[in-house]
């Protein structure tokens, strides 16, 4: 009596892996910046086309750049574009197809949480290592009435290879002379100070554990894990708290060239926040798996026209009209 119900299992299971395994999947790893609004695209997309599932691997820029060079994933995501050096080691035409922006923010962990200020010079001195204390003139001058602590500032930063710390080491690049020198811009860099954590879900982490830290994290997962961030100083000479607004503000001054490999650190416009920058996707050109590059063009084109409605629920800011035109011609050279 008891093999029945043990064969009947058997069977419902066979028959759910073999629908399963009609699904086609395709996977992409890279940037931890994007993945909240990828992860909520990936999942909007399974009513669109039941018959395709997106496996997504938040790994930071440094490794999806690496992962569609070596081809063992269907698409990359990165937050800072590719060089030339590693576009030319690509065995492919690789295009960047560029999906939202986003602003990296400096969050902190102080008692109280005082809402904070904080120019470019003030910035660059806590992670070049020399303004040390919170208690710093530097600091105190910028946020007169706020209760600083002297306390140590402990300075956290990615560890891995990482599309925001693109943006972040893009912006110090032009704005501290000492910084574009001594570090450079890069997806991942030797830091003068600080610990470090993985993806932006550990330098998150590691901020509201660690009494004193500071450190640059996406806006969204600031919002998410409820941490504290300062207004920066702009090059107009404002203050701006990055919202959604001042993103979009940053963005509308970019001058995007035909391959959409472009920066938007340290924006013009007294309204735009000065640390911002663009998301790609990482496309061969001329794919492979002609079935599954069908299926990858038809959701890059979902993407540019629904996907972006939902940029601005998780404060992203969305193409404008002209860039998503832009980006849709571009898709569609995509060789099957």
């Amino acid at each position: 009596m008891t093999k029945l119900p043990r064969i009947l299992g058997l069977t419902i299971a066979l028959g759910l892996s073999a629908s399963a395994s009609a699904q086609m999947m395709i996977n992409g790893a890279g940037a931890t910046f994007p993945y909240p609004i990828y992860s909520k695209w990936f999942d909007a997309y399974t009513k669109v086309d039941p018959s395709v599932r997106f496996n997504y691997q938040s790994i930071g820029s440094g490794g999806g750049q690496k992962q569609i060079l070596a081809q063992t994933v269907d698409f990359g995501a990165s937050d800072g574009p590719m060089s030339d050096d590693n576009l030319a080691k690509a065995p492919g035409k690789l295009l960047h197809i560029p999906t939202v922006a986003g602003a990296d923010v400096v969050a902190y962990n102080l008692p109280g949480n005082p809402k904070l200020k904080l120019d470019a010079d003030t910035i660059a001195g806590i992670f070049l290592g020399q303004i040390k204390k919170w208690g710093d003139p530097k600091i105190t001058a910028l946020n007169a009435g706020a209760k600083l602590p002297d306390q140590e500032i402990v300075v956290v930063h990615r560890s891995d290879g990482s599309g925001t710390t693109y943006i972040w080491t893009d912006y110090l690049s032009k704005i501290s002379p000492e910084w574009k020198t001594k570090v450079g811009t890069n997806t991942s860099v030797n830091w003068p100070t600080g610990i470090g954590g993985k993806g932006n879900e550990g330098v998150a982490g590691q901020i509201k554990q660690t009494p004193g830290a500071l450190g640059y994290v996406e806006l969204i997962y600031a919002i998410q894990n409820k941490m504290p961030y300062a207004d920066v100083k702009n090059s107009a000479g404002e203050f701006v708290t990055p919202t959604l607004e001042s993103i979009t503000a940053a963005l509308a001054t970019a001058e995007i060239p035909d391959d959409f490999r472009f920066s938007m650190t340290n924006a013009p416009g007294k309204d735009a926040y000065p640390i911002c920058g663009a998301t790609w996707l990482l496309v061969y050109q001329q794919q492979k798996d002609p079935a599954k590059g069908k299926k990858l063009v038809e959701f890059l084109k979902w993407a540019a026209k629904d996907g972006e409605k939902m940029a601005k629920d998780l404060n992203y800011a969305p193409l404008p009209d002209s860039v998503q035109q832009r980006v849709l011609t571009r898709i569609n050279e995509i060789k099957l």
